[in-house]
């Protein structure tokens, strides 16, 4: 959200700030958002899907070696429990039971070896999805006061909905990194009004012509 915020706000300033019409602000906006969350989505996908890849690739290897060597893998999973304090008897016999079930031997060397939870590596749809939308709803918020007018008014208002935006966005990253908020907030105001500063002004002495 943050990424389509600070993104559009700053493309449709600068063409604003080429003393454009306000259709001509309004088809930029709407550009910037389709093919920004578009490029999101696939960039989003495209990681996800390598990261599922991986991880598949790690589960497959050890799924081998459980299978090639259940003595060595064996041993491996006693020592770890054993490292955690529990006796190295009960360990052991922890460790044989876990092997037992071929499934759930795979299951808890990848959790235990590998931080892998092979009932959640990810989806790349779902990702994908989510970045679209996410994207789209920071871009649009700028540009909702085009669709409505245009001038000075609608430049003045597209920096009001993006500030209240950042104020949002800074809000939500506070609480969940349990940052203070004041300083997420200013960060994220910061983030959203400098670059539409700095491309409004380019786009004022550029000007529409070029």
């Amino acid at each position: 959200m943050s990424d389509g915020l600070v993104s559009n706000v700053g493309l449709i300033l600068g063409v604003a700030g080429a003393d454009a019409s306000a259709g001509v602000v309004r088809l930029a906006g709407l550009a910037g958002l389709v093919a920004g969350a578009i490029s999101m989505a696939a960039g989003e996908y495209n990681s996800m899907k390598v990261q599922t890849e991986l991880l598949e690739r790690e589960l497959e290897m050890e799924r081998i070696e459980l299978h090639r060597n259940p003595h060595v893998e064996t041993v491996e999973l006693s020592q770890i429990y054993a490292s955690r304090g529990i006796d190295p008897d009960v360990a052991r016999e922890m460790a044989e039971a876990m092997m037992a079930d071929p499934e759930l031997a795979l299951e808890t060397h990848a959790r235990e070896e590998l931080g892998i939870d092979p009932g959640s590596l990810g989806s790349p749809l779902g990702a994908a999805a989510a970045s679209l939308a996410a994207f789209s709803v920071g871009a649009i918020v700028p540009l909702v006061p085009w669709f409505f007018g245009g001038g000075d008014a609608a430049v003045v208002a597209s920096l009001l909905l993006a500030v209240v935006a950042a104020v949002v966005v800074g809000m939500v990253t506070a609480r969940l990194t349990e940052r203070p908020a004041v300083r997420m907030v200013s960060r994220q105001i910061l983030f959203t009004l400098i670059p539409a500063a700095l491309t409004y002004a380019i786009g004022s002495l550029v000007g529409i012509g070029v």
